[in-house]
């Protein structure tokens, strides 16, 4: 029976088409097929697209619509309540969508600093041993995970609108007042000045986060300890900051706001729209920042607990001294999820009235018929901004990994 068996197998073999043989020619055959079914499968698609595309040019031609980008550099004609840089009815929809990106951009950022501030807060109070302060954080937190993130922005903006006038206005604080109206704050009496202030506050802050990031080069070059270092890279930032501030010549005097008939006059604003927006992101952002840095601190071993005891360490500086820096190489990489969220979500703005880039965009995109275009430029702004997101995160993240191997 064995030597049947190695008879077959030899006929087999030796009938078997030159270059392809046993389990080599079947595998061969194999990926021939797969490789014709991909092929067909993208021709497919391809032609799928190719036909959409011919269908949507031919509708739009019908409608009178040029297909392009050449929509952004007429007038936009309409109004945009809020914006970080100047901008009239007359102007581009170029620039109208960027004052919508930008104020994207600075919800996000003001968002994303109060909720992790916050969140990390509730998230060690979550742990405490005070058994009540541990049952509120957790109640807050299956509150807000519970409910949807539009149903809260509908209760924040209806509570700011619920406040009095402006007359009846609230003052907790000195030149700082709560109404209908809005926030008033005491503010920058000269027009552009806090945008010079913003940008001296990034150049400082560029240059801290360069010359952290380069410390222990700079520790070695300069032959001097790390505190040492770290006060040049101090110092550094300072004198960038003070210096973009001279080099504007913009003029710092602070205004109050104050109330004149009807209205106040004077200081800052900031509108119950973007107030509402901001609270709702940020108390839903920190519900699960909290979660992450509850995890994060339990993920590190009580042994590491005990040997700070051990040295006589107390609480708050085991916290923060040992345990929140173990524990941020999980709670890192799950933030990046908890920021890229919130960017996304602040598109919910369009339901509450604040100008952000959905709703310029939308509101473009209705004048122009560009539907296509519009739709285009508004994926690819949020991808942009969460990409650059993703990479300072992913460098974080990388450098703490190779800092906890050493």
């Amino acid at each position: 029976m064995r030597n049947q068996l190695t008879r077959t197998s030899d006929v087999a073999l030796r009938d078997a088409p030159p270059g392809r043989s046993g389990v080599g020619g079947l595998v061969a055959s194999w990926w021939g097929g797969q490789s014709a079914a991909q092929g067909a499968l993208l021709a497919g698609v391809a032609l799928l697209l190719a036909f959409f595309a011919v269908n949507t040019v031919a509708n739009m031609e019908r409608f009178g619509i040029t297909p392009g980008f050449g929509f952004l550099l007429r007038s936009a004609n309409f109004e945009i309540g809020e914006s970080l840089i100047g901008y009239q009815p007359q102007d581009s929809y170029a620039r109208a969508m960027l004052v919508g990106l930008l104020n994207t951009v600075k919800i996000a950022l003001i968002g994303g600093l109060l909720a992790t501030v916050i969140g990390v807060a509730l998230g060690v109070a979550r742990l405490s041993g005070n058994p009540l302060l541990s049952a509120l954080v957790q109640g807050y937190v299956e509150l807000i995970r519970s409910t949807p993130l539009l149903l809260q922005l509908f209760f924040w903006s209806a509570t700011l609108q619920a406040l009095p006038g402006p007359r009846q206005a609230f003052n907790p604080l000195p030149g700082v007042f709560l109404c209908n109206r809005g926030i008033l704050l005491p503010a920058f009496a000269e027009d552009g000045a806090g945008g010079w202030v913003t940008a001296a506050l990034l150049a400082g802050g560029a240059v801290a986060a360069i010359g952290a990031w380069s410390r222990p080069a700079l520790a070695w070059r300069f032959g001097v300890g790390n505190q040492t270092a770290a006060l040049l890279v101090l110092l550094a930032a300072l004198g960038t900051s003070v210096g973009v501030l001279v080099w504007s010549g913009a003029s710092l005097a602070i205004g109050f706001p104050e109330l004149t008939g009807f209205n106040f006059v004077g200081g800052g604003v900031v509108s119950p729209e973007f107030s509402a927006l901001l609270i709702g992101l940020v108390v839903n952002a920190a519900a699960m920042i909290s979660e992450i840095v509850r995890s994060g601190i339990q993920s590190v071993p009580s042994g590491q607990w005990e040997a700070a005891r051990a040295l006589g360490l107390t609480r708050g500086r085991i916290m923060r001294l040992v345990v929140l820096p173990q524990a941020m190489r999980v709670i890192v990489p799950l933030m990046t999820s908890s920021y890229l969220n919130l960017i996304k979500n602040s598109s919910l703005a369009v339901a509450i009235g604040f100008p952000d880039l959905v709703s310029v965009v939308n509101t473009s995109a209705n004048q122009t018929g560009q539907v296509l275009e519009s739709m285009a430029i508004m994926m690819g702004s949020y991808l942009t901004v969460n990409l650059i997101v993703s990479a300072l995160m992913n460098a974080y993240n990388q450098r703490l990994t190779r800092r906890g191997r050493r």
